[in-house]
């Protein structure tokens, strides 16, 4: 098999499980982020401690050591994860814990005078949270949101380190066979930048979308 031919499968196994890891971890991540940051605000004394522990904690710790914990540290607790499902779970930890300060701030962002209409026209908490709070925090949190799924992308290369065969993997591969170093690592390196492109041009296209009257960005 020639060099070209190697390079092209290997890589495009990579992107598949590259692919295939940011299809499992960008929903479960905004969803637990958009969780963890109402659980923040209208958590009352429990839940908000819950939650700001949570977002304490994973903040604080690398990716790259959490997704060793989930991989390693959890076997002396009996608990096996495939490689891939351990990186999933260390990404989806950390990064929702990023994209819940981004929902808070949204949330606190909201004029009070909202709250108080909706319970004027006599919308419960649940009600009022539901269908005011929520709609206007998820558009006003999408741009920080937005940038944090950027870096999820191109994080996603530390899954590497713990033995899943993704994209970054495939070139340290293709590398060892063939010592093409700058061939193989600039093609990778293109792969991602074409992979963000793509993220930013469609959540900007949906930011667009849903964007509150009032809140547009300069740009």
């Amino acid at each position: 098999m020639s060099f070209w031919e190697d390079f092209a499968l290997k890589l495009l196994d990579g992107t598949i499980v590259t692919l295939e890891l940011l299809s499992v971890t960008i929903p479960l991540s905004i969803l637990l982020g958009i969780t963890i940051g109402m659980l923040r605000v209208y958590g009352g004394r429990i839940g908000s401690f819950i939650a700001n522990a949570y977002v304490f904690i994973f903040r604080g710790f690398p990716l790259l050591v959490t997704m060793m914990i989930m991989f390693f540290g959890l076997v002396d607790l009996g608990i096996m994860l495939e490689p891939f499902w351990a990186a999933c779970v260390a990404i989806i930890l950390c990064s929702s814990a990023y994209q819940s300060e981004y929902v808070k701030a949204a949330i606190l962002s909201i004029d009070e005078g909202q709250s108080l209409a909706a319970r004027a026209i006599g919308m419960s908490k649940f009600q009022e949270v539901l269908y005011v709070i929520i709609p206007q925090a998820v558009r006003i949190s999408l741009p920080g949101i937005t940038n944090e799924i950027l870096y999820m992308i191109l994080y996603s290369s530390l899954a590497y380190f713990i033995g899943v065969s993704e994209i970054f993997a495939a070139a340290v591969t293709l590398n060892s066979i063939w010592f093409r170093p700058g061939e193989i690592f600039m093609s990778v390196a293109f792969i991602y930048l074409f992979m963000t492109t793509i993220a930013s041009l469609g959540f900007r296209k949906l930011e667009a979308k849903l964007r509150v009257p009032g809140f547009e960005r300069v740009r």
